[in-house]
């Protein structure tokens, strides 16, 4: 049987998302940062991969386990706020740590945990909006978090730009040479990720579980064992629609890992190869486009979320995954730092599409009492990938690559078009037009 819940408003919707702008502006911070901070504490530049591997393992670990144990929690306070709350109290904790660190392990330690903390709070976020929104909803639910996310990573991108504009020194370190507009950013990014998130739980409630589902839920195997054996049955009996998400999944993520961490090299060697502060003013650029495509993200995310209702959503994904693959091809060619704006436009659209219109396809293919197990086997469709990059790329990058980071993000361009060629072979009713 349908269950049709109360429409919300728009601006109960954006209420409900609005901590979703912390949860990306740490996001962000990692991605505009992790390797400039890696590389001013001395690692090498084929060795950056290894030192991301944080993120796709603590993803592929903890996103279904979370997950599981949110479908499954009985709270004063509901399913899944208790995990918001808990992961952006320890993502606060860490991203005001990270610029302090000394060492290039201390930063890649410091990094597990918050993005532990990260994961604790996104993957019942995702839940949770599929719970509370009726399914012609999903679509403005899921890609109003793909606007805060366009939101809080042009924040988090631009921050070290625009303290350098209000007067902090572009040269300006500590004695473990990292920035002090990196410092300042992280610090800010602290009270962000909390308040947003407090914000949120503060203005929007879950619904009530109904004595049934409470009932259900109590009776329901308990511990870890339940946990493990829930997101087992969870991947054996795996939607179609998930299964033939998988290429367009691998191919986007990917590429976005070799951007996120390739980009300030490439421009150092593209851009600013004469320049005696090559990474640096790289990195500021790297910033600069990262904000700029984020912002893309953030004023077409609602326009996004009117085509995705209009037509079907995965050929507005592959529109906007083939736009940012040409994008990323033609960028490592461009030597006026003006011009590398104009690629980020592709990507500004993709980026929106990603955080939003895969959800919409999966939303309302999977069952609605174990959408915290299935969003979180879901992403590990994102983590894989990027534990793949991991450890696949240091083997190739200076045989196949000749170690040109410019090559690397050609390469990040062409497995984007090859995602877009995928999304046209996904088949499922729910990408038709509600």
């Amino acid at each position: 049987m349908k269950i049709f819940k109360q429409k919300l408003s728009f601006w109960q919707i954006i209420n409900m998302n609005f901590g979703f702008f912390g949860l990306q502006y740490s996001f962000g911070l990692q991605q505009a940062n992790m390797s400039p901070i890696y590389s001013y504490l001395g690692a090498e530049e084929s060795k950056l991969p290894y030192l991301w591997l944080a993120g796709p393992i603590t993803g592929l670990i903890l996103q279904p386990i979370v997950g599981a144990m949110s479908d499954k929690t009985v709270s004063r306070w509901g399913r899944r706020t208790p995990f918001f709350l808990i992961g952006a109290i320890f993502c606060s904790i860490c991203l005001f740590i990270m610029p302090y660190s000394s060492s290039v392990w201390m930063a890649a330690s410091t990094l597990w945990i918050l993005d532990a903390a990260n994961n604790i709070t996104q993957e019942p976020y995702r839940a949770f909006v599929s719970d509370k929104l009726d399914e012609s909803q999903h679509a403005i639910g899921f890609l109003t978090q793909s606007a805060f996310t366009g939101l809080g990573q042009t924040l988090s991108y631009l921050t070290p730009s625009i303290l350098i504009f209000c007067g902090v020194s572009k040269l300006a370190e500590n004695e473990n040479h990292i920035p002090i507009t990196t410092l300042i950013a992280f610090v800010i990014g602290a009270v962000f990720s909390l308040s947003s998130i407090l914000w949120t739980l503060k203005t929007t409630k879950e619904i009530p579980l109904s004595e049934e589902e409470l009932n259900e839920i109590r009776a329901s195997p308990r511990g870890t064992s339940a946990v493990f054996t829930d997101i087992w049955q969870a991947l054996k009996n795996m939607p179609p629609v998930m299964k033939q998400m998988i290429p367009m999944m691998f191919f986007s993520w990917y590429a976005m890992f070799i951007y996120w961490i390739y980009i300030a090299k490439c421009l150092s060697t593209t851009v600013f190869a004469s320049r005696a502060d090559a990474f640096r003013n790289a990195d500021l650029l790297s910033g600069q486009i990262g904000a700029f495509y984020n912002f893309i993200a953030f004023v077409s995310a609602f326009g996004l979320a009117a085509l995705a209702k209009r037509y079907h959503a995965k050929y507005v994904h592959a529109a906007c995954l083939t736009l940012a693959g040409i994008g990323l091809f033609i960028l490592p060619g461009i030597k006026d730092p003006a011009m590398v704006f104009i690629p980020m436009i592709g990507m500004g659209l993709s980026w929106a599409s990603m955080m939003g219109n895969p959800y919409v396809i999966l939303a309302g293919g999977i069952p609605k009492e174990r959408t915290g197990v299935y969003m979180g086997v879901f992403n590990m469709f994102i983590v894989i990938p990027m534990l793949l990059q991991n450890i696949s790329m240091p083997l190739y990058y200076n045989s196949l690559l000749h170690g040109d980071p410019g090559r690397a993000i050609k390469q990040a361009g062409i497995m984007l078009v090859l995602a877009a060629i995928s999304v046209v072979f996904i088949k499922n009713k729910n990408m038709s037009r509600s």
